[in-house]
């Protein structure tokens, strides 16, 4: 097997034991027949547990995905050229509410396809900060918008909060307006048949019901109604966005790795994980980079259990070369005619690929002939990453770890109810506004000192071990920026990948890998207050007691797992603080 092995894509691999981790591993594939075994829905590919085997069995709907929904396209047709019943134009606006794979396919369409004019504009809304679920609204008008709520189970908190504040907002503009519309006219939710979708219309009576089949899992369900419903609204072919699933379908059959991108792509991924190389760092053209955080959730939530798993890296630029260790792969999805990022130094991206590939470290690559693709790239990756489930002997299609967070949540508002306050993290230092803690692992002489409380807390982020920083803000482009260049200081500093989620959505993506894979992650919790708070109709806490009580239930989980946690409460103007923080994890940086 030479470095730039016969492959449907590009793929340089420079280190001989990961080229031969490769090859055997293709070598598992081909005698172990996993794309026939994949087609014909064969569980034992993943467990020999028939208990196991039998829950896998019912999570592979997916499969089926582009050819059952091909038979939908006329009705998500005509359900997107007027989805209120009766009314004369289509909407121009309309809200996502939904958490991970319900949110993220979305996204990645409406980002991709953002110039198609005359269609309805999307807004995504994963979120429980006030000031995001207040954007989320912003401006919009009952005539001319429409809300679409996704939750496979029904009983997803941040869209049913979500769900039950739009409700409201849209019943007093109605009012307002002495409008005689019905106020169910705004609302479609989509979900698992019943008992799950029940969930949804107790809190909200909706004009229409989109039930997928109970079969497909939500990080899985991008080409269902959770991606078809967005799309037929923002005005995207559907015919061959599923024609290219299909034809992803159709190639993952192929059980030779030279023919099957998806077979070898989660090959590679399982493969080098097992070396060591289990930090995937994603580099995406652009209008299609939304796929990358769309990745991200897929890849991790499947493959970050029982101490294993590969991490992907959505949104870090590529650094010198000198900045990477041995534990990287790096994939590169081009479009033709797309425009790619640059590097953090402003180099050209490709060229240091061609650096990278030169010093070792493997990358892989291939082009996208027409945005429409994504159809097929969804499905690409759902099958690698369930082939990458196979190398690591996980089943990628559960979550153990994901309602420990929940868990601790609920117990944090049960606090909030019992004693009429959140339960408080007293921070262990102050400076230039900003309050912080760490977990109490490290000595009591460190207290009151940021800098060396932060220095000692590095202290423990582990040869191997990759940077999570969670922020529990609402985003904009400033505070992307903002993160980013946190991010890199620390990447540059320590050597070592780093991965920025906004809270809570990134708890129903890379949150299921932080607390399930394998322990080396270093986590920097950033939170802020809440000035303008907004209360959520039914629920006997706000918004902003929300995500407070999910940013504290996440740190205990955390914490029980022994993982080393920073948190720092930027106070009421997180942009500010951002700039603040920064500026003194640069200066720990500096001298460390």
């Amino acid at each position: 097997m030479s470095s730039e092995p016969r492959l449907p894509f590009r793929a340089r691999i420079g280190r001989p034991s990961d080229l031969a981790a490769i090859e055997s591993t293709f070598d598992r594939a081909r005698t172990g027949e996993w794309a026939v075994r994949l087609a014909a829905r064969d569980a034992t590919l993943w467990s020999n547990d028939p208990e196991v085997q039998e829950k896998i069995a019912n999570r592979l709907g997916w499969l089926d995905a582009p050819e059952h929904f091909t038979t939908e396209i006329p009705s998500l047709e005509a359900f997107g050229e007027s989805p209120v019943t009766g009314a004369a134009t289509r909407v121009t606006d309309f809200v996502v509410a939904g958490m991970g794979g319900s949110s993220l396919a979305p996204e990645v369409l409406a980002r991709a396809f953002a110039d198609i004019t005359d269609w309805g504009k999307a807004r995504i809304c994963d979120s429980t900060d006030p000031e995001a679920v207040r954007s989320a609204v912003a401006g919009l008008k009952p005539e001319s918008s429409y809300y679409l709520l996704a939750s496979k189970s029904g009983t997803t908190t941040e869209t049913l909060s979500f769900a039950a504040f739009a409700h409201e907002l849209n019943q007093e503009q109605l009012s307002a307006s002495g409008s005689t519309q019905e106020v169910t006219a705004n609302f479609a939710a989509i979900s698992d048949p019943s008992p799950c979708v029940d969930g949804i219309t107790k809190v909200v009576d909706t004009s229409r019901l989109f039930l997928n089949p109970a079969d497909i899992g939500g990080r899985y369900s991008a080409l269902s109604f959770v991606g078809l419903v967005p799309a037929a609204l923002l005005g995207i072919d559907l015919d061959p966005l599923l024609a290219s699933g299909s034809a992803a379908i159709a190639q993952s059959r192929d059980p030779e790795p030279a023919g099957n991108h998806a077979l070898a792509l989660g090959c590679i991924m399982g493969a080098l994980a097992r070396e060591g190389r289990d930090k995937m760092t994603l580099i995406v053209d652009e209008p299609i980079d939304g796929f990358g955080a769309w990745a991200e959730q897929l890849v991790a939530e499947s493959t970050g259990k029982h101490g294993v798993g590969v991490v992907p890296v959505d949104g870090e630029p590529l650094g010198a070369v000198s900045t990477y260790g041995d534990d990287r792969l790096f994939v590169r999805i081009t479009l033709d005619g797309g425009v790619a990022p640059r590097c953090a130094d402003g180099t050209a991206v490709d060229a240091r690929l061609d650096a990278l590939a030169a010093a070792g470290h493997p990358v892989v690559e291939w082009t996208l002939n027409d945005r429409i693709d994504l159809g097929g790239e969804f499905v690409r990756w759902e099958v690698a990453t369930a082939f990458a489930g196979a190398v690591l002997n996980i089943n990628p299609f559960d979550e153990p770890n994901v309602t420990e967070s929940k868990t601790n949540t609920a117990n944090v508002l049960a606090e909030l109810a019992t004693k009429g306050a959140l339960p408080e993290l007293p921070a262990k230092c102050t400076v230039d506004g900003l309050q912080i803690w760490a977990d109490d692992t490290l000595p009591a002489a460190f207290a009151d000192d940021a800098e060396r409380l932060i220095a000692g807390q590095l202290d423990r982020l582990g040869a191997n071990g990759y940077i999570g920083i969670q922020a529990y803000i609402a985003s904009t482009p400033a505070r992307t920026a903002a993160l980013t260049k946190l991010r890199l200081a620390l990447r540059d500093a320590t050597g070592r990948a780093t991965t920025v989620g906004i809270g809570p959505r990134f708890l129903h993506s890379t949150g299921q890998l932080h607390k399930g894979g394998a322990p080396i992650g270093w986590f920097l919790q950033i939170v802020a207050g809440h000035p303008r708070d907004l209360t959520i109709p039914g629920r006997p806490y706000s918004f902003g007691q929300l995500i407070d009580a999910q940013a504290l239930g996440d740190v205990r989980s955390l914490a029980d797992h022994g993982l080393p946690v920073l948190r720092v409460h930027l106070g009421d103007d997180p942009d500010a603080g951002l700039t603040r923080l920064t500026a003194l994890i640069e200066r720990v940086l500096a001298v460390r």
